[in-house]
């Protein structure tokens, strides 16, 4: 008879970019129940709304999560913009959406790094994470910031990104896209790599569907929806296909996020293709009265931005719904029944932000 214990996982752990603690219970070597614990890095940023005024919280949204700062910050913005009927220029919508990219460029390349680095490949973290380095010199050339990057404004942008910088950004975005097809090769044709991935973590359409999952965590199994394809900013003017996996697994998860690294670079190059010449900031006058709500796509699912506003210069209620505190039950779903060594590979497969949940 198979005797039952309880290993605590996390929230310190090599593993984990952040704080996540989770109860494993155990039998043997299986285990047959996870108990996830947050709440170590909650920060009350969002009652911050009561201390700085609705411009100067668009500073606060963006550090709400370092590697999905500018998405945070976008969102923000969109949901005031809203609020006060604010038509940003249409330079403004390309100039956003090619951010957006490179930073989802960011965050999934980083994630392949992370799940390298889970499974012991050692050689691929490194790789992936040199590649990672020129997305990074990219967003500080046109923002000044490499993780933070303070270039959103309620009306537009603080700064713009010339012509001739986006331009150059093309040859470097090929040379990614070369060295980047090497890594995505081995992620997902290397035997040892696929024997961790293959068959781990299998959910269903109808289990992702039902647990409430986004992102690639939703979209490797099978399932076709992405919140780009609502045609918030330019992405009604860019064609780009929406990346799924049939294989409901690990390896789905991960074949997701490498293809779409890809279309990213995809989108990107028709952006600069067709971005226009004129202004990046309108005039914002007055303060905001009402409410509004924005949904877009996060490099790690679909976020949920909710803004009230009672018409001072303070707003009455900021509320955001994240990609990973939509993940989590389906991570718990997936822990149970798997082997204690597949847990690292699990819980990195949601690309899990904490930060961002807990806020």
């Amino acid at each position: 008879m198979s005797s039952r214990s309880v290993i605590p996982f996390g929230p310190q752990h090599p593993v984990l970019p952040e704080p996540i603690h989770l109860d494993l219970v155990l039998e043997d070597e299986r285990v047959v129940e996870a108990v996830p614990s947050i709440g170590f890095v909650h920060r009350g940023l969002e009652s911050l709304v009561s201390k700085k005024d609705f411009k100067e919280m668009v500073y606060v949204a963006e550090r709400i999560c370092g590697i999905c700062s500018f998405g945070h910050g976008f969102g923000y913005c969109d949901a005031v913009e809203h609020i006060m009927d604010i038509h940003v220029t249409e330079r403004t919508d390309y100039l956003r959406t090619i951010l957006f990219e490179l930073s989802r460029m960011h965050s999934h390349i980083l994630w392949m790094g992370l799940m390298a680095d889970a499974f012991g490949f050692e050689n691929l973290f490194m790789d992936t994470w040199r590649i990672r380095e020129k997305v990074l010199d990219m967003l500080e050339a046109a923002t000044g910031g490499r993780v933070i990057f303070s270039i959103l404004d309620v009306g537009g942008l603080r700064r713009d990104v010339p012509d001739d910088m986006l331009k150059s950004f093309l040859p470097v975005l090929d040379d990614i896209e070369k060295e980047l097809a090497i890594d995505i090769k081995t992620f997902l044709n290397d035997s040892a790599v696929k024997s961790r991935l293959c068959g781990v973590g299998i959910l269903t359409p109808e289990q992702v569907e039902t647990l409430g999952c986004c992102g690639p965590f939703l979209r490797g199994s099978g399932v076709k929806r992405d919140s780009r394809k609502l045609g918030y900013a330019a992405y009604d003017d860019i064609d780009f296909e929406i990346i799924t996996s049939n294989d409901c697994d690990t390896y789905g998860r991960t074949f997701v996020r490498a293809y779409e690294i890809l279309q990213s670079i995809k989108i990107i190059r028709q952006a600069i293709s067709k971005v226009p010449s004129g202004e990046v900031m309108v005039p914002v006058k007055g303060f905001p009265q009402g409410e509004h709500m924005t949904r877009l796509e996060q490099p790690r699912g679909e976020a949920c931005y909710y803004v009230k506003a009672n018409g001072t210069r303070f707003l009455e209620r900021m509320r955001v719904r994240t990609p990973t505190f939509a993940n989590i039950p389906a991570l718990t779903e997936t822990l149970q029944g798997c082997d204690m060594a597949d847990v690292p590979i699990l819980i990195v497969a949601i690309d899990p932000c904490i930060s961002c949940t807990e806020r």
